[in-house]
């Protein structure tokens, strides 16, 4: 009997390990959305294959064409892929913001090729344009090899980056609305009809405030996601990589840090004036965007505003251009910068009047 007992126990704990093994991701992190703040990360830059969280960039270069609402016949090769899909089928007719809900919510790797062969006419053209919207984006340590993030030697990110592509996502109306639809109707077939997609994230129906983003999974990659959420003004994505227990593990970090954070707006100078040469005004008047973040109690206080501003700026200035920055710094880390922007137009001098000025300076 007691032999049995100890193998129970043995089993039991081998159990619990085990779980505890598969619940801790190789990769995460956590991050204010407003200013990007890193606020919890695992190993946040260690390369990992993402799986379908790929189609986050995916589907708002398909989102970001000119025309997201007009009809098109699919290729009928770039359709025929392994792995989850939409149900395209040769002939179809589709649009590119269905195309782009096929991949937030059924993940369809259909969708995620014939969406790249659309905008680029191959899917190598198009990877070529991940990458370098990536490079834009600031993504460091991503390198894309397909559209739909099915494994490749070449197709890696970081927790980090991939919080960063969802920052820079769900600042795009459209591509938040989708990500964050639990269901949503799209037409497309030959001739196109409508059908019902619901949303694989089940955060969206389980987390409060959930607001996207998407799923991934191959066998390489493990469970992966990118998720966001918002509570009282305080905006927060979260990224795990190769992680068992991800909607767990995810619910726990939001309740969490929900519980600690506050949206706080820094005061800083409103009104800036910057000397202008060579203008009609000897200033230009500019305003400072607001600056808002999730702070913890008391780190507000301690943040520190710097404006970084030329010693003037050449006529003739627009209004609306902009014409310095203001870097806020917490501890030291730059937590956020937002941009100045001239408030009025200051035209040129003409040429006389220019000489004149300057006689007068000398």
């Amino acid at each position: 009997m007691k032999k049995l007992f100890a193998i129970l126990f043995a089993v039991l704990t081998l159990c619990f390990l085990s779980t505890e093994c598969f619940a801790n991701p190789k990769s995460a992190v956590l991050i204010d959305k407003n200013s990007g703040r890193v606020l919890f990360e695992v190993n946040k830059d260690e390369p990992l294959p993402m799986a379908s969280t790929t189609k986050i960039i995916t589907a708002l270069i398909a989102l970001e064409q000119e025309k997201p609402d007009e009809y098109f016949t699919v290729d009928a090769k770039a359709i025929m892929t392994e792995g989850s899909s939409m149900g395209l089928k040769k002939g179809d007719k589709v649009t590119l913001r269905a195309l782009a809900a096929g991949m937030l919510l059924a993940s369809g790797n259909d969708a995620a090729n014939a969406a790249a062969v659309k905008i680029c006419g191959s899917i190598e053209a198009f990877v070529k344009l991940m990458n370098q919207r990536a490079k834009e984006m600031g993504l460091e340590n991503t390198s894309f090899q397909t559209p739909s993030g099915l494994d490749g030697e070449n197709h890696f990110s970081t927790a980090y980056d991939m919080a960063l592509l969802a920052k820079n996502a769900l600042s795009n109306p459209d591509f938040a609305d989708l990500c964050g639809a639990k269901t949503y109707t799209a037409e497309y077939g030959n001739p196109p009809y409508k059908r019902k997609i619901t949303n694989h994230n089940k955060l969206l129906f389980s987390l409060e405030g959930a607001t996207g983003v998407k799923t991934g999974f191959t066998k390489k990659s493990g469970r992966c996601l990118v998720s966001s959420a918002e509570r009282e003004g305080v905006s927060l994505i979260c990224v795990t990589l190769n992680c068992y227990d991800d909607w767990n593990y995810h619910s726990r970090l939001y309740e969490e840090y929900f519980g600690k954070l506050k949206a706080e707006e820094i005061e800083y100078p409103d009104e800036i004036k910057i000397p202008v040469c060579g203008g009609t005004e000897e200033y230009a008047e500019a305003k400072a965007v607001h600056f808002s973040a999730a702070f913890m109690e008391g780190e507000a206080e301690k943040t520190e505003v710097i404006i970084s501003r030329p010693p003037f700026v050449f006529a003739p200035v627009e209004k609306g251009d902009i014409i310095a920055k203001a870097i806020f710094r917490l501890e030291g880390e730059i937590i956020g910068e937002v941009p100045i922007i001239a408030e009025d137009s200051v035209s040129s001098l003409e040429k006389d009047d220019f000489w004149n000025r300057i006689k007068k300076i000398f």
